[in-house]
């Protein structure tokens, strides 16, 4: 579905894959619990519900963001608020799918 909607609205800003060959950092804002019950190598874990508290510490990345949950939605509603706040952030969807990318990416 999201591929169909790129195809018929254009693309709009980098891939995730580009976006991870230079350097963005994962950020996984599903709950503490599901993000030890597996996440992706290399993310970090910043729920969604503390996210606006974190605004000063993931701007000091100074490099892009990439934010992942289990569907994409919680994720997308962290890159508008990440966004207000003037950081680049980039919805990766599910953790899953910011994995393979990566994994795809370091082979």
């Amino acid at each position: 579905m999201f591929r169909f909607l790129v195809n018929l609205f254009g693309k709009s800003g980098p891939s995730i894959g580009d976006l991870l060959s230079n350097g963005a950092c994962i950020i996984d804002v599903r709950t503490p619990q599901e993000y030890n019950a597996a996440h992706g190598e290399g993310s970090r874990n910043v729920p969604l519900d503390s996210i606006q508290s974190k605004i000063s510490s993931l701007r000091k990345e100074k490099r892009p963001l990439i934010t992942c949950c289990v569907s994409g939605m919680r994720s997308g509603r962290a890159v508008k608020i990440l966004k207000k706040a003037g950081i680049e952030a980039h919805n990766g969807g599910s953790w899953q799918s910011v994995e393979k990318t990566r994994s795809s990416k370091i082979e």
